[in-house]
């Protein structure tokens, strides 16, 4: 993405003063005069105080206007809560240390580096679903902080400021809250995400494996508590897991509904892009140096959603969870 700066400059203008030597004497005098008159008016002066207020108001307003001039310039809406999208992408060059790993498996190297959104692949229906799961599950831990985490494949729950194991718990309490169709429509909507990343990226889907953490997020304006809650730090997925070669989210609230702030941020030297969550929506970028990114601090009620990640590496591939957990 190239972004022409055009450059401004002040055009000096030259003004030639004549002296005539035959009136210096008496300029110097009438210079002389003048100043003693005005050294004596001004023992004098005060400045009014609705003028000191007025201009310090009017100082405020510019240095105000100047802050969220440059703020608006470096934010750019990659995609609006309000817009429902077909599909929306844009391509960003690959990181070095990215192409030269992910070139190692056939099939799955991208045809191009960058990012994509749409609102069409997941359903209304699938999102409040998943909804539904992730808060019958979220309700037995959570964090003190303002981030919680469920990952049905390990079962890892935030709990307090740690974490534990949702089917262990569940199985000491004699509780069974997940049921065969929680599962179906999970491993449904990961299948749908799986072909809309191969279709962006001309890969091969079948060449994608499920990774390792893929999880249901919880955000909300507490403080954080340990370093887990804080997730408006900008990262690069696969510098924080090496098994990452495709990130997605998909959103189960709405951004300016359910909560203000938690806006999901790629970081790039010109604009930074913005994702506004939407119920449904589904965000998915290549993981590498090229796509660093961050998430606003929650502000006002809570955001929900779901990361599923994908690597290139057979090895590293997980299965889908299933009814067989809970027993």
């Amino acid at each position: 993405m190239a972004v022409q700066q055009r450059k401004s400059g002040n055009k000096k203008k030259s003004v030639d003063v004549k002296e005539e030597s035959s009136n210096v004497a008496n300029s110097g005098k009438r210079e002389l005069s003048q100043s003693q008159k005005i050294q004596g008016d001004a023992s004098g002066f005060k400045m009014p105080w609705t003028k000191i207020a007025s201009r310090f108001l009017l100082s405020m307003l510019m240095i105000f206007a100047v802050y969220w001039t440059s703020k608006k310039d470096t934010m750019h809406v990659f995609a609006s809560q309000k817009q429902r999208l077909q599909l929306t992408s844009a391509e960003v060059p690959c990181s070095p240390d990215y192409l030269k790993d992910v070139s190692k498996f056939k099939d799955c190297a991208p045809k191009h580096c960058g990012r994509l959104v749409t609102d069409i692949v997941i359903t209304p229906e699938e999102a409040a679903h998943l909804l539904r799961v992730a808060k019958k599950g979220l309700a037995f831990g959570g964090s003190y902080g303002g981030a919680s985490i469920l990952d049905l494949h390990s079962g890892a729950l935030s709990y307090e400021n740690s974490f534990i194991n949702i089917y262990q718990k569940l199985k000491a309490l004699g509780k069974n809250i997940f049921t065969a169709d929680d599962f179906k429509v999970y491993r449904n909507v990961r299948n749908k995400i799986q072909q809309i990343i191969a279709y962006n990226f001309g890969i091969n889907a079948n060449k994608l494996y499920l990774t390792h953490p893929t999880f249901f997020s919880e955000m909300t304006p507490r403080a954080a508590k340990t370093k887990h809650d804080e997730y408006w730090h900008v990262h690069v997925d696969k510098e924080t897991y090496p098994s990452f070669h495709y990130t997605s989210l998909l959103y189960l609230t709405d951004y300016e509904v359910d909560f203000t702030g938690g806006r999901f941020i790629f970081v790039d030297e010109v604009k930074n892009m913005t994702v506004e969550p939407r119920v449904g929506r589904v965000s998915a970028f290549t993981s590498g140096a090229e796509n660093p990114h961050f998430v606003e601090p929650v502000s006002s009620g809570t955001r929900y959603a779901l990361t599923v990640s994908f690597s290139c590496d057979p090895d590293f591939g997980i299965a889908d969870p299933n009814i067989e957990k809970l027993k």
